[in-house]
This record gives C-alpha cells, sequence and structure tokens, in this order.
C-alpha cells in the first residue's frame, strides 16, 4: 500500500518535468518522459539495494524548474551547456561528501529553514497543479486570482474547464475527510477517486476535453499570456 501511494503521488513528474523541457523547443516530450521515468527508476532501485532505505528518488520539480527557466531562458544557456554544470556540480558535490564539508554545511543550515525547505517546494508543486487545472488564474491586479466557474456570466467558462477544478476540489475534500478519519492510503484513494471521477464524467459530459491538450504550452505563450499580450 505504502509503495503503491507513494507511485501514484509520483508519478505526476513525468508529465510536469517533460512539459516543462518540452518548452525550451529543442528536445521532445516523449524523450524527457522516458528520461524521467528510467532515472526514477535506476535512482529507486539503488537507494534500495544500496542503502536498504524504503524510499523513491526521482528528478526534483524546484530544481528542474530552476534549470528549464533560469538557466536555459533566463540565462540563455542551451540545456546541454547546462547539464555540464550539472556535471560540474555533482563533482563539487562528491568532494564535499568525501571530505565530510557536506555534513558541516548541512548541519550549519538552521532547521526553521531546513524545515521550510520541503515546505516551500510542496507549495510550487501543488502552485503548478492548480494552475494546470484552472484553480488558479492569472490577474493584472493581485499577480493571482481563484479561476472562475461562473457558467452564466462569463464567455470564456465551459464545462470543459470547470468540471477538472470541481474534480480537483472534490479529490482534495475526500483526501482531507479520510486523512482525518485515519483511513490507511488516504491519498491514493484520493487520486484514484478523483482519476475514476474524471474519466466518468469525460465519457458523459459532452465537451469536457473539449479544450483540454497533452500538448505543452510554449514559454513564449506562457509569457504573453503574462504580459496581457
Amino acid at each position: 500500500m505504502a509503495g503503491i501511494t507513494t507511485f501514484m503521488a509520483m508519478a505526476y513528474i513525468l508529465m510536469v518535468n517533460a512539459g516543462m523541457f518540452a518548452n525550451l523547443g529543442t528536445v521532445s516530450y516523449g524523450a524527457i518522459y522516458i528520461a524521467t521515468a528510467i532515472s526514477a527508476v535506476i535512482g529507486t532501485v539503488l537507494i534500495g539495494l544500496l542503502s536498504n532505505l524504503p524510499l523513491a528518488q526521482a528528478s526534483g520539480m524546484g530544481l528542474n524548474a530552476f534549470f528549464v527557466y533560469t538557466v536555459c531562458v533566463g540565462f540563455g544557456f542551451t540545456y546541454a551547456n547546462a547539464l555540464v554544470f550539472v556535471l560540474v556540480d555533482g563533482l563539487i558535490f562528491i568532494l564535499l561528501t568525501i571530505t565530510g564539508l557536506r555534513k558541516k554545511i548541512f548541519t550549519a543550515i538552521p532547521d526553521a529553514v531546513r524545515k521550510a525547505i520541503p515546505a516551500g517546494i510542496g507549495l510550487f508543486i501543488a502552485f503548478l497543479g492548480l494552475q494546470n487545472v484552472g484553480l488558479v488564474a492569472k490577474d493584472a491586479s493581485t499577480g493571482v486570482t481563484l479561476g472562475s466557474f461562473n457558467l452564466f456570466n462569463n464567455a470564456n467558462v465551459s464545462w470543459a474547464t470547470v468540471m477538472p477544478m470541481i474534480v480537483t476540489v472534490l479529490a482534495l475534500v475526500l483526501i482531507a475527510v479520510l486523512s482525518k478519519k485515519g483511513v490507511r492510503g488516504a491519498v491514493l484513494w484520493g487520486i484514484l477517486g478523483g482519476a475514476a471521477l474524471y474519466y466518468v464524467l469525460g465519457l458523459t459530459v459532452p465537451g469536457f476535453y473539449g479544450d483540454l491538450s497533452s500538448t505543452p504550452v510554449s514559454y513564449t505563450h506562457l509569457r504573453a499570456h503574462e504580459t496581457g499580450r
């Protein structure tokens, strides 16, 4: 149960990571999708066999977002150039581990910061998910706002945009209720329940998938949307 729950909670990185890298326009969505899966398999198997720990290891979305949008898009490096930096960073990390400096640096970080880092990354990932489903939308005044559920007075809103948001909210409520009641695998049941409801509605509600696409949104399109162009 723990293994299945971990897999279901991590599987989103296959799509999110591939989508981010596809925005560069120099690598394909499918190639990054496969590379993300293979690297996760290798990392998880090795940490189990070598460390005997029940942990899953995969790409970190926070660092990957920094890699794509800051190093490649912001600084103008190609993904190949940026990967050289990753190689150098890995070598430095190995040296720090061998010399014992890594542990000293880690222990020097305040406890509050160590606890805040995973929480911040989790909020970042949740924010991306809420954007993808439409619950968080761009707003000129406040930066972000709640996605519109107004089917009657908003021409840009349809069942195809509202129903995924409703499914997401119901899935989150289900996870919260099951967790409160101490049900084992609450997150797993919430994910499976939300997925089942999504596909049931997709097969029964006309136009449910009408404006949803698996094609990654380009970075240029995102920037144009942010600036109102």
